[in-house]
């Protein structure tokens, strides 16, 4: 069985990021993030941490913004979106008022959208893609694992992961079905690929998943202040499968890494 690590591929791709970095740096261009966050919840501080510290690595700045409002966060948007020093921005989601988030992230520029998460963006002025959606494409070519002629099962439609990776994957043409967490399950037995991002911890079992298959989990969740995913620990168990991600250091670190490779595109584009 192949284990779809995500950290190795991460490391290659960051240290290629450093080099880009040092060249823009180098003709006074100095890329830069700004995250803008309203919790300090164990997840979402675990991520933004995550960033700070690649940022650092590769030589970006990173300005985590706590806010205490959703009208506080939507003036640091209007603001970050004329400040020529800011390359990319990204909400940290979820926010605490969960059905507020278009209010914040559809004000952000698409030149600078660098998560790919604005929902007020033209698929044909759409710069940025889904940075998830995206690392699972990364990490599972970066495996040698073809999805042609594949059924193809996710599992979630949020707008993090399931919404962008259906649209991306549907123009590329592939044979995929969405389910809901709530939907009946059983089926995906008959599925050669489940992508799973829903965030309920433990959701995907054994008894769900086929000899053969090839099983991404990309979902996060907080269980008693440790972080799980949606694929129960049983299914890694098993040597029967073409491949599963790690409980850790799957699609995480090179979400990460699409994240800072947008927004080095961001800030090249910007002279």
């Amino acid at each position: 069985m192949k284990e779809l690590n995500g950290r190795e591929l991460a490391d290659f791709v960051k240290e290629r990021q450093a080099h880009q970095v040092r060249a823009l740096r180098s003709k006074k261009i100095f890329p830069k993030l700004l995250i803008i966050r309203d919790s300090d919840n164990p997840v979402i501080t675990k991520y933004v941490n995550l960033k700070v510290r690649y940022g650092e690595d590769i030589g970006i700045d990173v300005d985590d913004r706590k806010v205490s409002s959703i009208e506080e966060a939507q003036k640091v948007v209007r603001e970050a979106n004329d400040d020529k020093t800011i390359s990319g921005m990204i909400v940290q989601l979820p926010l605490l008022d969960k059905e507020r988030t278009d209010e914040v992230v559809n004000l952000i520029s698409h030149k600078k959208d660098v998560d790919g998460l604005s929902q007020a963006v033209k698929d044909s002025e759409r710069i940025f893609e889904s940075a998830t959606a995206t690392a699972i494409n990364w990490l599972l070519a970066g495996h040698d694992i073809n999805l042609d002629n594949r059924k193809i099962a996710l599992v979630g439609r949020g707008r993090l992961v399931g919404a962008p990776l259906e649209r991306m994957w549907k123009k590329s043409g592939y044979d995929i079905t969405v389910f809901r967490h709530d939907s009946d399950l059983s089926e995906l037995e008959n599925y050669d690929v489940i992508v799973s991002a829903t965030g309920v911890p433990h959701l995907i079992k054994n008894d769900m998943v086929r000899s053969g298959a090839v099983v991404v989990d990309a979902g996060t969740a907080s269980e008693g202040g440790v972080l799980v995913g949606d694929v129960d620990d049983e299914v890694r168990s098993r040597t029967d499968l073409l491949a599963i991600t790690p409980r850790i250091g799957g699609v995480g670190p090179l979400t990460v890494s699409v994240l800072f490779e947008d927004v080095i595109i961001a800030a090249s584009s910007e002279k």
